[in-house]
Parts: C-alpha cells; sequence; structure tokens
C-alpha cells in the first residue's frame, strides 16, 4: 500500500491512505468545544509582559513547533552562486525591469538550481518586493518564451498542460492574473517568484530530491524537516540573495504564498525574521486557521493523503487536536510586530475562513507587547471590507485562489506599513 501511494503522489493523485473517505466538518454547531493554548504564558507558566519576555516565549513556540509539526530545517552552511540567464531592462517601454537569475545551492557534493523570476519598476532606487512561490513554473506568468518551460517534475494539470508531470507551454502566460506584475510594478514594487518544485517537489520521494538531497542525513528523526520546512527554507536562501541586489531594499520584502504555498510563506516567517512582512492567502489548516476547529480540511485529513508536508511527529495528531501543545494563532504570533496579513475566501470553506480570522484575533496580543494593534476586528468583517492594522484580513466573494482583488490589499496594506 505505501509503494500505491507513492506512485499516486508521483503521477499527481492523491487519495486517503486505505481509502478511507474524509467527510469535511462545514457545520460551525459541529466544531468542538475546544481551548486555545496560552500564547502570553511561558510554558513554566510563567506571563509574557513585555518585548524582552517574549523573545524567549517566542524560541520557545519556534521549538514546539519545529518539534510538532514542520520540523526543524538545518542552518545553511553551503555556497550559493548566481547567474544571469537573461535580462531585459526596457521591459514594458522602460518602465522596469525584467530577468531570470539562476541561484545554484551546493553542499555536500550536491546542487539545486532555483531560477527567479524577477520584476523591478525602473525608478532609479531602491523599492520594496514582493517574493511568493508559483505552482506550475516561471512560464506560466510570461506571455512570452523568454522565460523558458523548466525541465523538471510538476503535478499533473490538463488546464495548465502538464502531463506526465511535465510542463509544457501550454501553461505559458495561465497564471499572469495570480502574479499581476504590471499592477505590482505601478504601485513601485518588484515581484520575485520561482516554482515551488524545485526547492522539493510535491509527492512522496522519501526526501532524496531538491534541497533535502543536500543533507543527507541517514535515518530520519521525528523531527526532520518535511515538504513546508523546505519549502520555507528555500524562500530563505532566495533572501540571501536578495540582500545583495542593489535594486531591493531588502528590509521591505514581503513573503508572501497560497494554499500550501501560504502555509510555507507564514513557517518562512516564522523562522526567518529578516522579512519584513507576511502574506497568507487560503492557507487553511497548518496555516493561518485554527486546527482545534476541525472545521474543513482536518490534521487528520493532511497526515493521511499528504504526510510528507509534515514531520513524522505531527501524525499522532490525527483526531487529536487538543492535544497539540501549541495551535496556529501562535504561528500567526511568530511575526510580530512585523505587519501580517491573512487572506480568506467565503466560498473556500475547506480552508476554514472564520479559523483564519480566529486565528488573527487571538494572535493579536503579541502585538500589543510592542505597542501595537493586531487585527482591528473581533467579529469575522462583511464580505470585501477588508481590516489593516498590524494584521490585516479580509474575507472575499469567490473561492480558493489569489486573486487581483487579493493583491489590490495586499499592496495598500504594504502601502500603509513599508
Amino acid at each position: 500500500m505505501k509503494t500505491l501511494l507513492a506512485l499516486l503522489c508521483m503521477v499527481g493523485i492523491l487519495i486517503p491512505v486505505y481509502g478511507q473517505k474524509f467527510e469535511p466538518n462545514y457545520d460551525e454547531d459541529k466544531v468542538p468545544e475546544y481551548q486555545l493554548p496560552s500564547l502570553l504564558n511561558m510554558e513554566n507558566g510563567k506571563p509574557v509582559t513585555n518585548k524582552r519576555q517574549w523573545g524567549k516565549r517566542r524560541a520557545e513556540l519556534v521549538e514546539i513547533f519545529e518539534n510538532e509539526i514542520y520540523g526543524k530545517s538545518p542552518e545553511w552552511d553551503g555556497q550559493i552562486t548566481s547567474r544571469l540567464i537573461f535580462e531585459n531592462k526596457d521591459y514594458l517601454n522602460g518602465k522596469a525591469t525584467r530577468k531570470v537569475i539562476r541561484l545554484t545551492l551546493a553542499r555536500a557534493g550536491e546542487t539545486v538550481d532555483l531560477d527567479l523570476l524577477v520584476f523591478y519598476p525602473n525608478l532609479g532606487k531602491k523599492v520594496p518586493a514582493f517574493l511568493g512561490l508559483n505552482f506550475y513554473g516561471n512560464h506560466t506568468i510570461s506571455s512570452d518564451d523568454q522565460v523558458a518551460v523548466p525541465d523538471t517534475w510538476v503535478r499533473n494539470n490538463e488546464a495548465m498542460g502538464s502531463a506526465n508531470n511535465k510542463p509544457s507551454e501550454k501553461g505559458r502566460g495561465l497564471r499572469i492574473d495570480n502574479w499581476p506584475y504590471e499592477d505590482i510594478l505601478s504601485r513601485g514594487y518588484g515581484l520575485v517568484t520561482l516554482y515551488y518544485g524545485q526547492i522539493d517537489p510535491d509527492y512522496a520521494d522519501g526526501f532524496k530530491n531538491g534541497v533535502h538531497a543536500l543533507y543527507p542525513e541517514g535515518k530520519r528523526k521525528p523531527n526532520s524537516w518535511a515538504s513546508i520546512a523546505a519549502w520555507g527554507w528555500g524562500l530563505s536562501r532566495v533572501m540571501d540573495y536578495l540582500e545583495e541586489e542593489d535594486w531591493v531594499d531588502d528590509k521591505k520584502v514581503a513573503v508572501l504564498g497560497h494554499s500550501r504555498l501560504g502555509k510555507a510563506a507564514l513557517w518562512a516567517g516564522a523562522t526567518d525574521e529578516r522579512f519584513g512582512m507576511v502574506i497568507s492567502n487560503n492557507s487553511g489548516c497548518g496555516g493561518a486557521a485554527l486546527s482545534r476547529r476541525a472545521y474543513g480540511e482536518t490534521i487528520g485529513q493532511m497526515i493521511n493523503v499528504i504526510p510528507y508536508w509534515f514531520s513524522d511527529s505531527f501524525t499522532v495528531y490525527d483526531k487529536k487536536e487538543n492535544e497539540l501543545p501549541v495551535d496556529q494563532h501562535q504561528l500567526l504570533a511568530l511575526m510580530a510586530p512585523r505587519p501580517l496579513y491573512v487572506a480568506s475566501g467565503v466560498e473556500d470553506q475547506w480552508a476554514d475562513p472564520k479559523g483564519e480570522f480566529l486565528s488573527c484575533v487571538a494572535a493579536s496580543p503579541a502585538y500589543e507587547l510592542f505597542g501595537k494593534e493586531g487585527v482591528p476586528a473581533e467579529v469575522l468583517p462583511p464580505l470585501d471590507q477588508p481590516v489593516m492594522g498590524s494584521i490585516g484580513y479580509h474575507i472575499r466573494s469567490g473561492g480558493h485562489g489569489l486573486l487581483p482583488y487579493d493583491w489590490k490589499q495586499y499592496l495598500d496594506f504594504a502601502d500603509k506599513h513599508f
């Protein structure tokens, strides 16, 4: 059965283990009673009342999330080299520069290439930027063939032109609406994106490919890093590179992700405080949503279908959410005092919009320690009416997706804080 599951994952088919049928709960009356673990008490029970104490509490929480959910990522001790694949300094009639940079990560005799698609406005000064992973390759964000189709594994998706786990020209330009670079550039921001599968392919490969190959560890430990941690770690390696670039204000880099990559963006923001802003778009369970609500996507569903996203230690919490020593409001709080934005779609009940909002509310006391307002609402805001404190939130019309409406709010939020 394990072999069959691995093969199905490789071809992009995901099914519950042993054919179990998962029935998500979408009824608020059936949400179990729960009590969230304390945000502002140390593990020894001592209260946290100031920024200095929060620093200690923060370190405690990161360690718990590493040990129980995402796994502990290794410290980077390898080499990063960069190579310019192409550059157009006269992009959009001279308004912007577009280029592709190939980063090569080298360690332990292994290498991993990451191709960055970079856009920035030609303003003659350093600019803030958004950094995010894309799902099907950089060519899906380009209408011309200067941006190559990657020669790598991708998930099968007929609509995106990928078959036999290979991308094709059919996918070219199909995700521009998800990454509206012209709007982003017109607002004075840069954009950096890369295909997430170059960091770690999204199937159960035994952690033999991608960046895991840089750290051959033999037998894995219960808290060994898995795919979400790897994707987040890869974002940090891109940040290493951006710190050396002369066009970007590296204190104003917003890390952003949608869905599973929203989970990764949150983990990147939690473990790497160089990111000046963190944005979660429809990240759901294991991301922004409270696990204890067991609404829509649940811990049990994830560890039975996509266990390789998480550390092995997470598997013990199948249907045992209340036994988790942490919940996702504490993950969101790890961004404090940096600005954080969480977005939901009203039709995306799988991601539990209410649970994402309640997580923001419960994370807000960490921001208050810094004299900042968290999310400026106590009840779920009306549809398409964003609220923006140091934590921003909106629930918009529509379902699961990264849409131009979302980007408008993120740009407005960045204007407010950057």
